[in-house]
């Protein structure tokens, strides 16, 4: 069997391992989950009419088809903090020093983690966008290309977020410490164009909601969601998509290549 099989069968292993995690430890998966939902109903019936009225007087469901991008790329970033909490677990538990000493490709752990890691958010995703259409979100004008873009966007978003979150895991001594490292994930949405456009927020505070990640990702998929005008957010976003997750992977390898003390 060749090198690159070997590799293949031990990232296989490695990700059922996970999910089977995720599938038999659902409580973690299920608040994270709950979050985004909430803030997305919080937003649309509960600050909807305010928030829409602040923006040029538009009504419930124009807010409705703005907040949703925002509320997609929020699932995102806090599904990767159960990503940054399992990696941590299994560093502090031994297991991952028990992995050290058997015959398998070492970089196939992080892979399993990273692909289960990739999947839970589209999985996640899917159902948060469900509970959108559910109560009024639609996209009538953007067409089948459009929605393959916000797709793989979503999915390019989401592997670089997932690198961040395993180096996060992999210096976190706990798992509390790895949950706390990973909040910026779910702050920066808070700060970004995902409830109200940058123009509307104070002038000291749009360069930090302008020029951060999720900014230019929410208006990608905003665009691609609903058929209007990009810009220049389409390669911003990639651009910060690829560097995440160079600057995560050489981030994560590097730890995880460290002799432990």
């Amino acid at each position: 069997m060749s090198a690159l099989s070997l590799a293949a069968r031990d990232s296989s292993t490695m990700l059922r391992r996970n999910l089977l995690h995720a599938r038999r430890y659902p409580s973690l998966t299920l608040n994270l989950l709950l979050t985004p939902v909430v803030m997305l109903l919080l937003f649309v019936y509960v600050f909807g009419d305010v928030m829409s009225a602040g923006m040029g007087g538009a009504d419930r469901a124009a807010y409705i088809a703005y907040v949703v991008p925002g509320i997609l790329m929020m699932t995102v970033g806090g599904t990767v903090v159960g990503t940054a909490v399992s990696v941590s677990n299994d560093m502090s538990e031994g297991i991952i020093a028990r992995f050290r000493t058997m015959a398998i490709h070492r970089p196939s752990i992080l892979v399993g983690h990273v692909v289960g890691s990739v999947l839970q958010c589209l999985m996640s995703v899917l159902l948060v966008g469900a509970v959108a259409v559910a109560i009024g979100f639609r996209s009538t004008d953007a067409t089948a290309l459009e929605w393959l873009a916000a797709f793989g966007l979503t999915a390019l978003i989401a592997l670089a977020l997932t690198w961040i979150a395993v180096g996060m895991g992999l210096v976190s001594p706990n798992a509390e410490a790895a949950s706390n490292n990973a909040l910026p994930l779910v702050v920066l949405p808070l700060i970004s164009s995902a409830f109200v456009p940058i123009d509307a927020m104070p002038g000291w505070f749009q360069p930090i909601a302008e020029y951060q990640p999720f900014t230019p990702a929410i208006e990608t998929l905003r665009g691609l969601l609903l058929g209007t005008e990009i810009g220049h957010n389409g390669w911003l976003a990639v651009a910060w998509c690829l560097g995440l997750t160079v600057l995560g992977y050489f981030w994560s390898k590097a730890t995880f290549d460290r002799d432990p003390s």
